[in-house]
């Protein structure tokens, strides 16, 4: 009798409905045998690889891809197709790859088989990703970029205050990161459409990791110490400075005391008028000073801050946040990309340079605010669409200050950024007639500065395609009257190298003239520039901003380097002054006023010299004339001729012969108050019916020996 084979009988045996054991055995070797083959499969088409052996992804979004962060970052790492489209978790995945039989449909029918054809669906495939990614709280993203692993310290000021906001706002990602790996879809939406899409969920918000709270506290604690060692650095600095304009001072106090004693000159004989003291009599040394770097600004509007789809930080600022809270650390590179036309800028300037670092120092007594300003001068950059190269020849720089209270919007976010539309002169949508509008502003040289108080509508966000700006939407004489008395202005000075003070203001457009009560003292000294400025504490004068302790005011600066003019100039970040206060990052300091007790003259700024200067030749006495008038010319900060005899009944006429500079004609010594400014082309007279010595001078320019004499004779 056949026996059958152990083995046989063992795999014939039944264990479960009615199957054998050997089928059972058959039937898990069949699936393993499948299930590695679906896994094989998977990761097969899980690579890079696999995504671009197609030639509409290798063509198109590969190359994209090729030389951007994820494709290599600084440590040599990178990410592939999978990292970012493919889920890690198994049912995720399994999902995306059932989704991704439609792009195998779609590959067949030749849908985005040319670069034509792929850029025309590129805004709906990125539609498909983002909604994605929202949807999944950008779960690929978090493969190497997790909340709680993030260290701020390693990031630039302005990423970690995005992220920031993100956790605080319930931000994914995808956000604010839309084509950072291939050519950007999302300057195609509508800004309404982006808004949309940048919309923040409310499931997303999260408190910031304890990780992340210990370092931004590292960072505040570095950047404190930062600032003193800054402070130490400059005090030093101030000091070798002082030394060593002490030691030149005294080698040529010697040389000069040598080659006197050479020629039998009597020791301390006067052969030369004693240097020009410069500025108001603070003792700088002794103050702090704020570093702050000016940058060019190109067509970077106020608008254009507030549009996202133009700038990034248009949701954060919108929500609170300041420009320097993000960009005080890198203004000088922004400067970069402005000023070569990398970003918002229609016609730059070769060779013009896109930052200025610029010293800061403030001071104060009982009745004004000083301040000193130092920077290097730049070379020079001719215009190429300017005749000659330079906008404006006779002033080589300008600088302005700006100040304002927290009432005038934006100016405590952004500084005197507020003031400059999309639609002012020089910018994008500058209207070529403004002046056929017919309003009560001065708009020959086209539209100023202006606030957004002073409008009834400023368009600022561009939906449905509206023009940005708000010029011509100027609100009543009657409110506008309303919104200057209750300060809502920008308070603005301005000095140039020509020797001109301007004071005034800004609100529904820029007004600025010559000052009587704002003054300046600036001078070239070797390749840096110095500059201090005077203005009164209070003034009763409209666009005057009242300056009072413990208030702080918000200030930004402006320079008009190399003759530019316009809106070609360099400006800071907003920042806040303050009258000895805590929390000021201007901080004017109480201080001692020594000397010079008078204004300076504002004269036409030059380079200066320690060495003595030849004392200039007195004029003659003129002959006595008997002419019913005489004429005196102010011109170069003189009076010529500088002594007139005259017979009584004889009327003096002072003629102005400067190009921009104003005079007076002041009798101290008459007890009378200082006569009136008389402008270039004007001129003021006086007629002498009392024989004497009457000497006068120019209060402004006393300080230039600006000086004369009129002998009247019988």
């Amino acid at each position: 009798m056949h026996h059958a084979s152990p083995l046989k009988d063992f795999l014939s045996r039944k264990v479960i409905f009615g199957s054998t054991l050997g089928g059972a055995v058959a039937f898990m070797i069949l699936g393993v045998l499948l299930w590695g083959g679906f896994n094989w499969g998977m990761e097969a088409t899980n690579t890079t690889e696999f995504c671009i052996s197609c030639h509409e992804m290798k063509d198109n979004v590969y190359a994209e891809f090729k030389g951007t962060p994820h494709d290599t970052n600084h440590s040599g790492v990178g990410a592939g197709c999978p990292d970012c489209h493919v889920p890690d978790p198994w049912v995720h995945k399994i999902v995306r790859k059932i989704r991704a039989s439609s792009e195998v449909y779609h590959w067949l029918l030749g849908t985005v088989n040319t670069p034509e054809k792929f850029d025309a669906h590129r805004l709906t495939m990125a539609k498909r990703v983002w909604a994605e990614m929202t949807y999944t709280d950008s779960r690929e993203c978090r493969n190497c970029h997790s909340w709680e692993m993030m260290n701020p310290e390693l990031q630039k000021p302005r990423s970690r205050q995005q992220h920031i906001y993100a956790m605080e706002n319930g931000h994914t990602c995808i956000d604010c990161h839309k084509g950072i790996a291939h050519k950007p879809a999302h300057d195609q939406l509508s800004e309404e459409e982006l808004e949309k899409w940048n919309a923040p969920l409310r499931q997303y918000i999260r408190e910031l990791p304890e990780r992340f709270v210990a370092g931004m506290e590292r960072i505040a604690i570095a950047e404190a110490e930062a600032e003193a060692q800054q402070q130490q650095e400059s005090a030093r600095e101030r000091e070798r400075r002082r030394a060593a304009q002490q030691a030149e001072q005294q080698r040529i106090e010697t040389a000069v005391a040598e080659a006197l004693a050479a020629h039998g000159v009597t020791p301390g004989a006067s052969v030369s008028p004693a240097p020009a003291v410069r500025g108001f009599g603070i003792e700088w040394a002794a103050l702090p000073e704020r570093q702050i770097t000016l940058f060019y600004p190109g067509q970077a509007s106020m608008e254009w801050t507030l549009v996202g789809s133009q700038h990034g930080g248009a949701r954060p600022f919108r929500a609170g946040d300041t420009c320097a809270s993000c960009h005080a650390h890198e203004a000088a590179e922004m400067g970069r990309k402005l000023v070569t036309g990398e970003k918002a800028e229609e016609t730059p300037i070769p060779g013009k340079r896109g930052s200025i670092p610029l010293t800061v120092q403030t001071a104060h007594d009982d009745e004004h605010l000083y301040f000193r300003f130092q920077w290097e001068a730049g070379d020079h950059a001719p215009v190429p669409f300017v005749e000659g190269g330079k906008m404006d020849p006779e002033n080589r720089v300008k600088l302005a200050i700006m100040i304002a209270k927290d009432e005038v919007e934006y100016a405590a976010q952004a500084g005197c950024w507020g003031s400059c539309h999309h639609d002012s002169r020089g910018m994008p949508v500058h209207p070529e007639n403004p002046t056929a509008a017919g309003l009560p502003l001065d708009l020959h040289a086209g539209v100023t500065k202006y606030l957004k108080e002073s409008r009834t509508h400023v368009e600022e966000a561009g939906r449905r395609g509206a023009t940005l700006g708000g010029w011509d939407k100027l609100r009543p004489a009657e409110e506008l009257a309303a919104a200057l008395a209750a300060g809502r202005y920008m308070d603005l000075l301005r000095w140039s190298s020509s020797g001109v003070v301007e004071n005034g203001y800004v609100l529904a457009e820029r007004v600025l003239k010559e000052s009587r009560k704002v003054a300046a003292d600036g001078w070239l000294e070797g390749e840096v520039w110095n500059l201090e400025i005077r203005r009164p504490l209070t003034s009763e004068q409209h666009g005057d901003l009242p300056l009072q302790p413990g208030t702080l005011y918000n200030i930004g600066f402006a320079i008009h380097d190399d003759h530019a003019d316009g809106r070609f100039h360099h400006v800071s970040l907003g920042y806040r002054l303050g009258l000895d206060h805590p929390e000021a990052e201007i901080n004017a300091v109480r201080s001692q006023v020594t000397s010079p007790t008078e204004a300076p003259a504002s004269a036409p700024a030059a380079a200066t010299t320690t060495a003595p200067t030849e004392a200039p030749a007195s004029a003659p006495a003129a002959a006595t004339t008997t002419a019913e008038e005489v004429v005196v010319v102010a011109e170069r900060f003189r009076f010529t001729p500088q002594e007139v005899t005259v017979t009584v009944g004889t009327s003096v006429r002072w003629e102005n012969h400067e190009r921009r500079q104003f005079h007076n004609v002041w009798f101290r010594e008459l007890g009378e108050e200082p006569g009136e400014y008389f402008f270039p082309g004007e001129s003021v007279s006086r007629t002498f019916d009392q024989p004497g010595v009457y000497p006068y001078l120019c209060e402004p320019h006393e300080n230039h020996n600006m000086a004369g004499v009129i002998r009247v004779v019988e």
